[in-house]
């Protein structure tokens, strides 16, 4: 019988999206002796896994239950097939992204900031944003209390399983959009042309896994190149932004960013990016749903019965990604 290792939390509540005929064993967080499983559902969290993975044996299949595995592959028993949760978080990341993007433009944050003064005058400081990042544009006669979404230029960095569904939440809302992916396809530009579509953007989305190639990809010269005041919209790792020059554009009042994720992480006390202007920043929560165990439980299941069937698994990682 196969023995699937399913995380220490594993409720039985989601048992019946698992296949009958399997062994269930849960693997606890902090294991003391060695423990055999063929068909690996891993723990959500990195350091986790990393205390789990030394007692392991006998593993043909890791099933992630994250769409970032940067944590996990360098780390994979060899021999063993290593799939993504590419599925899981589609949605709530996608509804995130379009959260954060309309919390930007409509300077939601600083409305905010201004219930808690109970100085409802202070609402001009949103034209007066609006003037610092168009330095160019002649000043309207009616203050600008916030920006329309219809008519901007979306450009999707990394137009994967996320991409798309970020894709189809804004489609209604009158944007264009510019799609960017590991190799050039019908409608879709290759990485290696971002530099060039970078200028045309007013909203660039990254929502890359983290890889050698990845890492600190938009740094200073490639920041420079954004259209002034465009809104720079991470949702995949910290480290995929050069920290210290995304703080710097934020500070000259080139760019504005909204950020699900930072380098480092958890942003320390003191980090110049909790006081940088033009910045809507959460503590990586985009992915987080109520359903996060449904959705995870129903991929794992539907693999575990491809893998009993001998059948191709899905999501399975290839090229560091």
């Amino acid at each position: 019988m196969l023995r699937v290792g399913v995380p220490a939390h594993f409720d039985s509540t989601y048992r019946h999206l698992l296949p009958p005929d399997i062994e269930i064993v849960q693997v606890p967080d902090d294991p003391s002796e060695p423990i055999e499983v063929e068909f690996w559902i891993v723990p959500y969290m990195s350091k986790t896994v990393a205390r789990v993975l030394p007692f392991i044996r006998g593993v043909k299949v890791l099933q992630a239950l994250s769409a970032g595995i940067d944590a996990l592959i360098d780390h994979i028993p060899q021999g063993a097939l290593l799939c993504d949760g590419q599925g899981i978080h589609d949605i709530p990341v996608a509804e995130w992204v379009v959260s954060a993007i309309f919390a930007s433009i409509k300077f939601l944050p600083l409305y905010e900031d201004i219930r808690r003064s109970e100085e409802w005058g202070r609402r001009t400081e949103a034209d007066e944003t609006y003037q610092q990042l168009h330095p160019e544009e002649k000043k309207p006669v009616v203050p600008i209390f916030g920006e329309d979404l219809a008519g901007k230029s979306v450009l999707i960095v990394g137009y994967g399983a996320i991409g798309k569904a970020i894709e189809e939440r804004l489609e209604p809302f009158g944007v264009t959009f510019t799609r960017v992916s590991r190799r050039k396809r019908y409608g879709i530009h290759a990485i290696e042309e971002l530099d060039n579509l970078l200028p045309a953007a007013d909203i660039v989305i990254v929502i890359v896994p983290l890889t050698k190639a990845t890492e600190q990809m938009f740094d200073g010269p490639r920041l420079a190149k954004m259209k002034q005041a465009a809104l720079l919209v991470n949702a995949a790792r910290g480290p995929v932004l050069q920290t210290d020059a995304l703080v710097a554009a934020l500070q000259s009042g080139r760019i504005r960013a909204a950020l699900d994720v930072t380098d480092p992480e958890p942003l320390p006390k003191g980090h110049p990016l909790w006081s940088a202007p033009n910045l809507f920043l959460t503590p990586h929560v985009a992915g987080g749903s109520p359903r996060f165990l449904e959705r995870a439980f129903t991929l794992a299941g539907e693999q575990v019965t491809r893998y009993l069937k001998g059948e191709t698994l899905k999501n399975i990682v290839t090229e560091g990604y």
